[in-house]
């Protein structure tokens, strides 16, 4: 799910076209793996996920092999759960927390449209 996500990612810019690539990812423990962390040292981007307690036993219990713990800004980190709260109000709606729907573009289509409410609301708050 994540490397279809980071394909279909795009960062506006004020002039030109929007870059492919953020400076920085953050996620949680559960996207700790080789191969995302692999993808996004390939293509130069910050990874901000911790690292699970199980993977850094089996790190330091292979030793010198085990290699070097992957870096982590905890700083940065703390941030993340301005997202974590907008996923919480995001999975109220019942369609999108169930994932009835059978294609992906329905799914998306929800999620842009929850996040368009959303934003109305928060301008209608601020005026």
């Amino acid at each position: 799910m994540f490397l279809p996500l980071m394909a279909q990612l795009r960062v506006s810019r004020t002039i030109g076209r929007p870059r492919t690539t953020p400076d920085a990812v953050w996620a949680d423990k559960a996207y700790s793996s080789r191969a995302i962390r692999a993808h996004l040292r390939n293509r130069r981007i910050k990874a901000v996920i911790p690292e699970p307690a199980d993977q850094a036993g089996h790190r330091k219990r292979r030793g010198s092999q085990g290699g070097r713990p992957p870096s982590f800004a905890a700083e940065d980190y703390r941030g993340r759960n301005v997202i974590e709260r907008r996923f919480c109000h995001l999975k109220q709606w019942r369609g999108l927390a169930t994932r009835y729907d059978k294609l992906a573009i329905v799914y998306r289509a929800g999620a842009v449209l929850n996040a368009v409410i959303a934003w109305a609301r928060h301008l209608s708050t601020v005026t």
